[in-house]
């Protein structure tokens, strides 16, 4: 059976097969459903414009993956850091009580929720076969030994040891990290930026099945959700009750 009300910042296939069809993914953009989600969009937009000024420098191909400089690492940190502030804001808006010092095997519960592993994303203008990233894939199989993310280990590493792990903030895992700032966003806001020109509606795939993610420059392939875990509402309806809103729960 279908869910019948939507998971606060929590964005899942309808049950047609769409994300936004017939005005149902308007969801996304009520004030109860997620606090302050301008404040995490401007964050990444931010680091979007720099990482395309670091394309200026360093072309985007197979070529330069493990590269490094001192310009890299700044962006992974800062992509980290967005990344654990979308966990946290998806776990404590849907009433999961976070311990004192969280880490990613906690903020791994969002797999659960959103199907991160699911989501890919494609770096536009890149030279080479690598241009579709899928940074939560690790976590697709949740009896699997190994569910530890490198472009985290990498940001970890350098965090606690600039010096020693400063060859370990490559290329790839920089650009990993932004790329799974921008699946966060997706699966809790869709392609909804908040600006007053987007009409959230349902536009159709291009020709690489993928759509213009949120800050227009990524390209975000979302997943298929099983029958039973997508969203059946009439959001026009639902949105005049009371709580038309849902709690994932994690517990």
């Amino acid at each position: 059976m279908a869910i019948a009300r939507p998971y606060k910042r929590t964005c899942r296939q309808l049950a047609d097969g769409s994300y936004a069809g017939n005005g149902n993914g308007r969801y996304v953009v009520h004030e109860a459903y997620a606090q302050a989600p301008e404040h995490y969009i401007r964050a990444f937009q931010i680091i979007q414009k720099d990482l395309q000024a670091l394309f200026d420098y360093v072309e985007p191909s197979d070529g330069n993956l493990g590269c490094h400089s001192y310009r890299i690492p700044e962006l992974l940190l800062r992509s980290c850091i967005e990344v654990e502030a979308n966990c946290k804001a998806i776990l404590t808006e849907n009433g999961f009580v976070l311990p004192r010092s969280p880490n990613m095997g906690v903020y791994s519960k969002v797999e659960v929720s959103h199907m991160l592993s699911g989501y890919e994303v494609a770096v536009p203008t890149w030279h080479g076969n690598d241009a579709r990233r899928k940074p939560f894939r690790n976590w697709a199989n949740a009896d699997a030994t190994d569910r530890f993310l490198p472009w985290y280990q990498a940001y970890n590493a350098t965090k606690h040891n600039r010096a020693t792990a400063f060859e370990q903030a490559t290329f790839e895992h920089m650009l990993d990290a932004v790329c799974a700032v921008v699946i966060l966003l997706s699966a809790q806001f869709h392609t909804e930026d908040f600006s007053n020109d987007n009409t959230l509606s349902a536009v159709g795939q291009s020709r690489d099945g993928l759509e213009t993610a949120i800050g227009g420059y990524f390209r975000i392939g979302f997943p298929t959700w099983p029958d039973e875990q997508r969203y059946e509402f009439d959001w026009h309806q639902l949105q005049n009750n009371g709580e038309p809103f849902a709690s994932f729960p994690y517990a």
